[in-house]
């Protein structure tokens, strides 16, 4: 897959933090001295937990470096670091906050990645996970109906295993609560106003459709772009003032370890 592009990524930056914010709003932890943000993007996660933990050791993961170039520029007094999340180990002292906004829905086997990543906590230690939920929504499903037509689906195959679905609710409670002090799990659905359909498209050409257009040539990815913006103009029709309300389903997790 080709790198991210982190100047598309934070064409809607605030929408894309939002979520970030309020999954650190339920951490519960009063302070904290190792803290890892695992798939930290361009940094604005990050930013967050240093503001939240100012005294702690705040590192940033990603296996973007387009990305971690972005992070480093924009805090450059902090400590970025190339690695899969699907192999992430921490060094040295347990963390005592492992926090994944909007990055583990891109691995599989949530039933093994989850408890191992709880299970590198300190005592009292706390994992905060958000995922975008949004496989059902017309955004996605257009994404696979288009894909799975002539001429896009010779160059990109099965498109429904493009990204895993997540595991319900419960299933992630039941993954973490016999070994956890407590386990908070909700879900957000976030209605973000867009100006157009050209707009949603362009917030889905950094994120959901990346693995769809990287299959394809510069002909197939202009023809398949322009089929999905003709279907998302029909899905999302405009509101009272002519903006599109783009559905956005969020998973949110918030487990802290026995002491």
């Amino acid at each position: 897959m080709s790198d991210w592009n982190p100047t598309l990524y934070r064409q809607f930056e605030d929408e894309r933090t939002r979520p970030a914010r309020e999954l650190l709003a339920r951490v519960p932890l009063a302070a904290a001295r190792r803290v890892y943000d695992l798939g930290c993007g361009p940094g604005n996660s990050t930013e967050l937990l240093v503001a939240r933990f100012p005294d702690a050791n705040v590192i940033g993961t990603d296996n973007s470096a387009a990305m971690l170039a972005e992070a480093r520029q924009r805090l450059p007094r902090q400590t970025f670091e190339l690695g899969d999340i699907a192999g992430w180990a921490p060094a040295g002292d347990a963390p005592d906050l492992v926090y994944a906004n909007a990055s583990l829905q891109w691995l599989g086997d949530h039933g093994a990645l989850i408890p191992r990543l709880f299970a590198t906590l300190a005592p009292g230690g706390v994992l905060a996970v958000q995922m975008p939920d949004n496989l059902d929504e017309p955004s996605h499903r257009l994404m696979r109906d288009v894909a799975s037509q002539a001429p896009w689906v010779t160059a990109i195959g099965d498109a429904g295993a493009v990204r895993s679905r997540l595991l319900e609710a419960g299933q992630y409670y039941d993954l973490l609560a016999l070994d956890a002090a407590q386990v908070d799990v909700w879900h957000t659905v976030y209605r973000h106003p867009m100006a157009s359909a050209h707009a949603i498209v362009q917030w889905l050409r950094s994120t959901g459709l990346r693995p769809f257009l990287d299959a394809l040539d510069a002909p197939l990815q202009q023809s398949f772009v322009a089929e999905y913006e003709r279907r998302i103009d029909q899905a999302y029709p405009a509101r009272v003032d002519g903006q599109r309300l783009l559905a956005f389903p969020r998973l949110f997790i918030v487990a802290q370890r026995k002491s």
